[in-house]
């Protein structure tokens, strides 16, 4: 039976998080903190620990990985861009735009798991397509729903029609494209990742259709949505800048979990929350550093685990 939602995570603890300035030319959503990068790695520190602790008070199996500071990989904290981990054994490695951030990909993480009991059958790697500057990241371009096999995607400098279309080919998911942009100094410019603007959940799905600005495309998604029985909740673009898109379900002891940051909480609604809480209880915590300086939130935070465990 397939799964949309899994109760294991990897999660990467920073040594080194800072603006990455590699990063920041394609990424809106960066500010630069005037404070000195140990003093807001520290603070990531902080915001890190404190989001695991609450994930595994509620039940998530979460299995933590201490980033190296050989590597200077100040991004490492989003590992969900540089590899995905699917139901049927497969794990796929994708190909990222920024150079200082392929040196995340590390095959320590990949036997972490195996000694957690978790099997791991075929590597799709697609990274040599860094060499063509075609760029795929992970789940923070491919929304997927495992369950009915389709995978979104808003194209962007980070997301290649072609790559996209050949991991549907290799995984058997059904793309479903479109442009997601942003207002950038009064012009209309590519969202980075998919993840900032869309989450799938089990029955539901938060995404900020104004962001999608050609009516055909938009029009598309929601065909989609709907036909497999998605309760649409809709941002706004104001929401989205406080990461109300970059949300993930996962599955606690007990209940499902939304999982998001204190701020895309607080940019909700009464009527948008009490809509997510029919599906979902909410699970937040401040993400403030890392949400300013790394552009990205909760769900960049959390690689999902659907490997199969080994028997014995």
């Amino acid at each position: 039976m397939k799964k949309q939602i899994t109760d294991t995570i990897v999660m990467i603890r920073p040594v080194a998080f800072r603006m990455n300035e590699q990063t920041a030319v394609n990424n809106y959503f960066q500010e630069d903190l005037a404070i000195k990068n140990a003093e807001i790695n520290k603070k990531a520190q902080e915001e890190f620990d404190t989001f695991v602790i609450k994930l595994r008070e509620v039940g998530v199996n979460v299995i933590v990985i201490n980033d190296n500071l050989e590597q200077d990989t100040p991004d490492s904290i989003f590992p969900n861009n540089w590899v995905s981990f699917h139901q049927n054994g497969n794990v796929a490695l994708y190909p990222m735009f920024a150079e200082n951030r392929r040196k995340e990909r590390r095959e320590d993480v990949l036997t972490r798991l195996e000694e957690e009991g978790f099997e791991i059958r075929n590597i799709y790697d697609y990274t040599e397509a860094e060499k063509e500057n075609l760029f795929l990241e992970g789940t923070g371009n491919l929304i997927l729903d495992r369950v009915n096999r389709k995978a979104y995607c808003a194209l962007s400098p980070r997301a290649d029609e072609e790559l996209l279309i050949e991991f549907c080919e290799d995984f058997e998911y059904t793309p479903v494209i479109f442009v997601a942009n942003q207002t950038v100094d009064g012009k209309r410019l590519p969202i980075y990742h998919t993840n900032v603007m869309m989450c799938l959940g089990k029955t539901f799905c938060v995404i900020c259709l104004d962001a999608i600005d050609d009516s055909k495309e938009r029009k598309n998604v929601l065909h989609h949505l709907r036909m497999d029985n998605k309760e649409v909740i809709a941002i706004t673009e104001e929401q989205m800048h406080h990461f109300a898109g970059n949300m993930l379900q996962v599955q606690g002891k007990d209940a499902t979990y939304l999982v998001m940051s204190q701020s895309a909480k607080d940019s909700l609604t009464e009527e948008q929350i009490a809509t997510i809480k029919k599906h979902a209880h909410i699970l937040a915590s401040d993400l403030t550093t890392i949400e300013t300086c790394g552009g990205g939130s909760a769900r960049c935070m959390m690689a999902e685990v659907f490997l199969p465990k080994t028997t014995e």
